[in-house]
């Protein structure tokens, strides 16, 4: 699959589908597992791009701290390699920060979904979040705060699963640190009358750590934002509730492609 460096960092991407580029940015810490189930809707109608961002699974990890400027800067080098003069941009948590900074920086963005995100870091606790990737229980521990209970509870087995991919693509603790200071340092709170792309932010409404509010605020802030709750669901809205999420975010490119 391919890789692309910018400036010396080695970026890993992989692509699926044919049509308009739709690229997944994640969040803190987390590999490209988390947008399994969003990859695989998508590519077929459009094109699927999902990168690991650096820091994480098979991309490089610098030392930090990182900027999301400098994660947006990423994300438009492996457009670039694959192909991709814009995209549909979604991004979660940190990569919603990305996609922000992206669309407002560049002429790359033609769409915004923004999950579970925010337009500025600050009074953020992100440290529910971190597993270390060789400590099991810490794992489990951690998508406890990610989760809403009840898919705790009732799915078990997913659970482990994420437990697994966790372990084998997620950030070591000094990348994720370098990640989470990209969170802590970014505010364009005052900005988002810049960024004119149409918008679909999706907030799990039991979102433990990144409060619904800031999604709410984000979206009232876009000239075209769109705002959509989902309830009973946490920070990985997009993980334990991917059937809604999917058929949001089908619909919504459906609209702006």
């Amino acid at each position: 699959m391919p890789t692309v460096s910018n400036d010396g960092v080695d970026l890993y991407y992989e692509t699926a589908g044919a049509g308009e580029t739709v690229a997944f940015v994640g969040d803190v810490g987390y590999g490209a597992w988390q947008w399994g189930w969003q990859h695989a809707a998508v590519a077929g109608p459009h094109r699927g791009l999902v990168a690991d961002l650096r820091g994480c699974g098979r991309s490089d990890a610098p030392a930090g701290p990182y900027s999301v400027s400098t994660l947006a800067d990423d994300l438009t080098t492996v457009l670039s390699d694959a192909g991709a003069r814009s995209a549909h941009v979604v991004g979660a948590g940190l990569g919603g920060m990305v996609a922000l900074s992206a669309a407002r920086e560049t002429a790359r963005v033609d769409s915004l979904t923004l999950v579970g995100t925010a337009a500025r870091g600050d009074g953020l606790d992100l440290d529910p979040l971190w597993g270390a990737p060789d400590d099991p229980d810490a794992l489990e521990r951690s998508l406890a705060a990610a989760l809403s209970p009840s898919f705790v509870d009732d799915r078990p087995g997913e659970v482990e699963r994420m437990v697994e991919w966790r372990a084998s693509e997620d950030a070591d603790r000094a990348a994720w640190a370098a990640q989470a200071a990209a969170v802590s340092d970014f505010d364009v709170s005052d900005a988002l009358y810049e960024i004119t792309e149409p918008a679909l932010v999706i907030h799990g409404a039991d979102d433990a750590v990144w409060p619904v509010e800031r999604g709410q605020e984000l979206s009232a802030g876009l000239p075209r934002g769109e705002f959509r709750a989902v309830d009973d669901a946490g920070h990985l809205v997009h993980v334990e509730a991917s059937k809604r999420v999917n058929d949001e975010l089908l619909g919504f490119l459906d609209d702006v492609s």
